[in-house]
Parts: C-alpha cells; structure tokens; sequence
C-alpha cells in the first residue's frame, strides 16, 4: 500500500565535504507540493534540488546541477519507496571536491532515500464519499460500526423522521458496511456514493 508521511522529517550527511540536507513533508495537492520547496529551500545553499509526487502528478528539478543528476534520482526515490503525496527537497552547500555524475546521482537520491526511510509514515487508504439516512434509534449502532469499519462522519444533519449522515468510507469496506447497514434498517436504506 502506498504511504505519506506523518510529519515533515530532515536528514543530513556529508559527502567529501559538500553537505546534503533532505527534507521530505506530506504534500496533499500540487500547490502544497511547491510550498513546502519553497520554505525549505535555502537561497544562500549551492544548489535545492527536488522532487514531488502527488497521484499521477510529478515533478522535478536539477537547480543547476548536470541534467539527470538530482530531482529524477529523488523523484526514484520516493517510488521505491512507495511514497505518495510527498515532497522532498535536498539542499546542497558544496565542499570544493567535484562527485561526478554518478556520485551526485547517489549524493541526492541517497538523501531522499534515507531521509524517506526514517520518516514516520501513514498509509494511504483510498475512500469514498457516501450518504445515508437512518432513524435515531439505529444512530448509536451505526455510529459504532462505521468506526470499526475505518469511517468518518463528515456532516450530520438532524431531521424530523432522522438523519441523514454524509460519510467518508474507506473503498474496501463500502460493500460489507452497505450490506451491514440494509441488514440495520430492514432494507429501507441504503448507503449511496456521492459523486
């Protein structure tokens, strides 16, 4: 299952005198993504590499170094890490010895490799968005089992006859919990997918 960080995590080593800092945080959308660069860059440092991946999308960046050599090898490592919704940014102050291609290629994925390693981590589930309706006297019941099931209420709006919940529902567990929920209300209700 792929995961996302719980916390924004720094790493840091040395490598013939230039200094690598790795700092890779979660990153929900494109433009939380480009934030977190942005605040964990360093203008004064050689050079700030980095990498993102959010879904399908996914960029990165070089900054300067040779092409090749530090954003696709961060951007490698975040997918063998399994790492999903996360940014990561390596900073590099130069030390005066050249690493070649290959050692910069290594120097900046190894950073975020290790940095993403050590980071504390949460599974990414994939859910649904779903409503319901339901008397108050199956309330409680219902309210226990769809925290069983991993669901979240997200709305509650209290009528006359009862009330109508707007759910979230992880996608593995949508048709046990609908099944459980028809059985709950004898079939006069359901849960429906929100589009």
């Amino acid at each position: 299952m792929p995961s996302t960080l719980a916390a924004i995590h720094a790493y840091r080593e040395t490598i013939k005198k230039s200094v690598f800092l790795a700092h890779a945080g979660p990153a929900g959308d494109v433009d939380a993504a480009m934030a977190f660069i942005a605040a964990h860059s360093d203008p004064g440092a050689t050079h700030n590499c980095w990498a993102y991946r959010i879904g399908a999308a996914y960029r990165f960046s070089d900054d300067g170094e040779p092409g090749g050599t530090a954003g696709r090898p961060m951007l490698q490592a975040i997918e063998g890490q399994d790492c999903d919704r996360v940014a990561v940014v390596v900073t590099r102050w130069y030390g005066g010895i050249n690493l070649g291609t290959g050692g910069l290629a290594r120097a900046y994925g190894g950073a975020a490799a290790n940095c993403l390693r050590l980071a504390p981590r949460v599974e990414i589930v994939d859910t649904v968005d779903a409503t319901c309706a339901c008397a108050y006297t199956d309330l409680q019941q219902l309210k226990a089992h769809l925290a069983q099931a991993g669901a979240s209420i997200a709305r509650e709006d209290f009528q006359a006859d009862g009330v109508v919940l707007a759910l979230t529902v992880p996608r593995q567990a949508f048709e046990a919990l609908n099944a459980w929920f028809v059985n709950l209300t004898r079939g006069k209700s359901s849960l429906r997918m929100r589009e």
